[in-house]
């Protein structure tokens, strides 16, 4: 059977990435963001999952105002990096996992979530920027991916409430999988930044600790806030908060806490990530 291991929350602001491809991370601006995921790498190494499902919103590059689903899930067998309009990032094609994905889709919509299927999908920086964090610049990615896109672009987006029971649904699918996979879930996006208007370049960092704490203790109260506070304590772009709170759901009610870390600024954004493990499970 598969089983849910671990869970990794992470920023994903596109200029740590353009920093890490321009070969930046040793320059003073820089250094103290890319250590802060130093443990995380030989962690991830120590643990081997054989899939990461990666939550993450698409920032109009396979959606647009067009077409804008509220949960997305890539069930092809790879997926390209996408041209954000200054070229593909030159990191490795994300290979799937088409098997485990579409038995999520099946399980997840029986569960009464209406989710869209994608077959073809490009994957922007808020996908790739969280495996460059974690994994380096390897020749290929040492694990498949599942995408798994929430708008949190388009008014309206799904509640924490409803990210944070769509992260159950999503243990249920994975637990119900015959195969035995070591599966983490990754939430990504956030934390405090917006990018327009006249608070661009707001940063609330006890907002921030707050929720870094909270996520961890209390998961289920922190998913009752509204939209609303996210917009008013963690600006505009806060609101990819809600999809730390899949991953968060994901998990055992009680979590432990490996790795903490927080900085700022990374570009106009608070960096924020934590790596934590379901208590009580036999590691592979």
């Amino acid at each position: 059977m598969a089983r849910i291991s671990a869970g990794v929350a992470s920023s994903h602001v596109p200029a740590i990435g353009a920093a890490l491809d321009n070969h930046k991370q040793t320059e003073p601006y820089w250094q103290k963001i890319f250590s802060g995921f130093d443990y995380s790498k030989q962690w991830l190494v120590d643990q081997n999952p054989d899939v990461v499902l990666l939550v993450y919103n698409d920032h109009a590059t396979a959606f647009d105002a067009n077409l804008v689903p509220t949960f997305a899930i890539a069930c092809g067998d790879s997926f390209d990096p996408a041209d954000e309009g200054w070229g593909a990032r030159p990191v490795p094609r994300v290979v799937g996992h088409p098997v485990l994905a579409s038995h999520i889709t099946q399980s997840v919509i029986q569960d009464d979530f209406d989710i869209t299927m994608v077959r073809d999908l490009a994957v922007d920086h808020g996908l790739t920027v969280p495996l460059s964090l974690m994994c380096g610049q390897p020749e290929e990615w040492p694990f498949k991916v599942i995408p798994i896109a929430v708008n949190v672009v388009l008014y309206p987006p799904p509640s924490g409430r409803r990210c944070f029971q769509f992260g159950q649904a999503l243990r249920r699918a994975v637990e119900s999988f015959d195969e035995d996979l070591d599966v983490q879930v990754w939430g990504t996006g956030g934390m405090s930044h917006q990018l327009q208007g006249p608070r661009a370049g707001f940063i609330n960092s006890e907002f921030d600790h707050q929720f870094l704490d909270k996520i961890v203790s209390h998961p289920a109260d922190l998913a009752e806030m509204p939209h609303v506070d996210y917009l008013r304590f963690a600006g505009s772009e806060g609101v990819e908060l809600i999809m730390w709170l899949i991953m968060r759901g994901a998990l055992n009610e009680s979590v432990a806490l490996k790795h903490r870390f927080y900085h700022v600024p990374a570009s106009n954004t608070a960096v924020g990530h934590l790596i934590l493990e379901n208590r009580f499970l036999q590691k592979k």
